[in-house]
């Protein structure tokens, strides 16, 4: 009996090791990620998940149009824009 006490007590330490270093900091990066995404306004520039660097022309629920340069304009997802140009990625 006492090795099961033993066996369950290592595995709520692993779990909670598991949970401090691996899912709180994930929830708290999608957290502030989530609250870029509702901040985008036009005219911002922003870069993509794919390094691709473009100007807001246009925002919709879900996705936004990406002015790439003069004649290119491209629709990605929110979800596909890391960050805005001139902030450092976190």
């Amino acid at each position: 009996m006492n090795e099961w006490l033993s066996l369950i007590a290592y595995f709520a330490v692993f779990i909670g090791i598991f949970y401090f270093l691996i899912i709180m900091p994930r929830k708290k990066q999608e957290k502030q990620h989530n609250s870029l995404l509702e901040a985008l306004q036009r005219g911002d520039k922003v870069i993509t998940i794919g390094g691709i660097k473009g100007e807001i022309t246009r925002i919709k629920d879900d996705a936004v149009s990406l002015k790439v340069n003069e004649t290119v304009q491209i629709e990605v997802l929110k979800k596909a824009i890391a960050y805005k140009e001139g902030e450092e990625p976190k």
